[in-house]
């Protein structure tokens, strides 16, 4: 029997476009622009001889026919999942490869790794620098985030959800700002960063104060490097290990999450 030829880069882009009802969170999530999302949508709907989605007042919503199909084809994406996974698990069950922010795995995540490193012979890591990666693209078995929840992953927090602020002993009183900081609007930074570990090194070099995870700067705290000014006190967001639904059913990624949450 001749199989049609399914679109499947489109069909992914089409469900991320409906789970987000927007082309900018879709292509977000995908890593790619909104206009390649827009390009895939349309493509898929001359394909298909449909209109999947119409521009309201209120926003992007699916016509009846774009939600007609979507629990199977997310359906299919799952089994299509799983039967890769499947096919890795004999040659991967002791490899790993894990997304994670520099500044977290130095801190945090490799004393714990290597702790599970000599409790289970033959482990081997691999670590991925950006925690955005897509999963697919990069083959990844779980990521670390800082973010307020999981999203549309499985996911586990891997420590309280507090912040700090911090400086190093005699540091002036000056401000380090990075995406996340939450400063207050009259606040003047001296230095803005990128992510939280630049302003970490930029605290500990005596630059100046600045807001951090807690679990990120608590290292440097017991060691005396950094001064608490205030906190800890509760946060939005923590740092979360995710991972899409087949890979955390996976036995190796279940051993991994239990030894890093200590269960």
């Amino acid at each position: 029997m001749k199989r049609t030829h399914l679109p499947l880069n489109a069909l992914r882009v089409y469900d991320a476009a409906a789970r987000h009802l927007s082309f900018t969170r879709a292509a977000d999530e995908l890593a790619v622009t909104p206009a390649a999302v827009g390009q895939q949508i349309r493509a898929l709907e001359d394909h298909l001889g449909v209109v999947l989605f119409r521009r309201t007042s209120k926003g992007l919503e699916l016509t009846a026919e774009g939600e007609a199909g979507l629990d199977a084809l997310r359906e299919g994406f799952l089994k299509f999942e799983e039967s890769v996974q499947a096919m890795q698990a004999g040659q991967a069950s002791d490899r790993y490869t894990i997304a994670a922010p520099r500044e977290f795995y130095a801190q945090w995540l490799a004393p714990r790794l290597a702790k599970f490193q000599a409790d289970v012979d033959g482990i081997l890591y691999q670590l991925v620098a950006d925690e955005n990666a897509d999963f697919t693209e990069a083959n990844l078995d779980v990521a670390i985030r800082l973010v307020d929840g999981p999203g549309d992953l499985e996911g586990v927090q891997l420590a309280p959800a507090q912040k700090v602020t911090v400086a190093a002993p005699g540091a002036p009183a000056r401000w380090i700002d990075w995406p996340g900081a939450s400063l207050a609007d009259d606040i003047k930074p001296c230095i803005t960063t990128g992510n939280p570990g630049q302003a970490l090194s930029s605290a500990m070099a005596g630059m100046g104060c600045t807001v951090l995870p807690y679990p990120l700067a608590a290292e440097a705290i017991a060691s005396g490097k950094l001064e608490v000014l205030e906190g800890p006190e509760e946060s939005r967001r923590a740092y979360w290990l995710v991972a899409p639904l087949p890979q955390w059913r996976q036995k190796k990624v279940k051993a991994l999450v239990a030894h890093l949450t200590g269960e």
